[in-house]
């Protein structure tokens, strides 16, 4: 197992643009938290939107550029023809994807420990200009929010592999990808039926996995926000499974 990381960290450190998406990630995440935060206000003292959830609002714009990442680590070897020699060099299939998909979790948790570490820093500078008080940084729903925002890019970036590797080419992967990301609660949103709603907010992989962020009136979602978050790894987890079916199956 410790060759195939080495071949898969190797292959991914020298693909163009890696490190570009690692830092443009990193930066979203801070910039636009920040941005998100400097536009709270108290109208008459009184605070009522949830200053965490906004702070780590970065994500909902930085997870496209790891879903591009994950889908590059893999469709890009189906591009070039270099899966054959992956294949040829460790035959069996489930180590090279569980190799292929530890090394991008492990990028993709980097860029957003460093993300939301920022952000974090960035939402204290900034909240009591604001009014907001600022977060404790060891109040339980702010360290749930924190830890759950890094889970919650890392299994994007699982789930982007999974769908890469099923699909094998990747534009159709990043349209997959961004689809269920951007497009799943856009079209939850247009139904109805309240029950429905509810439903399929809850299914929807962004709007589950970032209930995880919320610390203001959490009774009020459709969805706890572990809960929430498992929603999302069950999304990764069955990309992945199809993935190593369809490349047992096919290559």
């Amino acid at each position: 197992m410790s060759r195939a990381l080495r071949a898969e960290w190797t292959k991914l450190r020298t693909l163009r643009g890696t490190g570009w998406l690692l830092l443009l990630a990193v930066v979203l995440t801070v910039a636009v938290g920040a941005v998100l935060a400097a536009t709270l206000t108290c109208p008459w003292g009184r605070c009522t939107r949830d200053s965490v959830r906004l702070a780590f609002g970065g994500l909902q714009v930085s997870q496209a550029c790891v879903a591009l990442l994950a889908v590059l680590a893999v469709g890009g070897e189906y591009g070039s023809g270099m899966i054959a020699t992956t294949l040829t060099a460790i035959p069996r299939r489930g180590r090279m994807l569980a190799a292929k998909a530890a090394v991008v979790a492990g990028l993709s948790a980097v860029a957003a420990v460093v993300g939301v570490l920022g952000s974090a820093l960035a939402a204290r500078l900034i909240l009591p200009g604001t009014g907001y008080p600022v977060p404790s940084p060891v109040d339980g729903p702010t360290v749930r929010a924190a830890a759950g925002s890094v889970l919650y890019l890392v299994l994007v970036a699982l789930l982007a592999v999974g769908i890469a590797m099923a699909v094998r080419d990747s534009g159709v992967s990043i349209a997959v990808v961004l689809g269920l990301l951007y497009l799943f609660p856009l079209l939850a949103s247009l139904v109805t039926d309240p029950g429905w709603h509810r439903f399929l907010w809850s299914l929807a992989p962004m709007n589950a996995g970032l209930a995880v962020q919320t610390t203001v009136n959490v009774a009020s979602l459709p969805i706890g926000p572990w809960a929430g978050l498992g929603v999302l790894a069950a999304w990764a987890a069955a990309a992945l499974l199809g993935g190593w079916l369809l490349l047992r199956a096919r290559d």
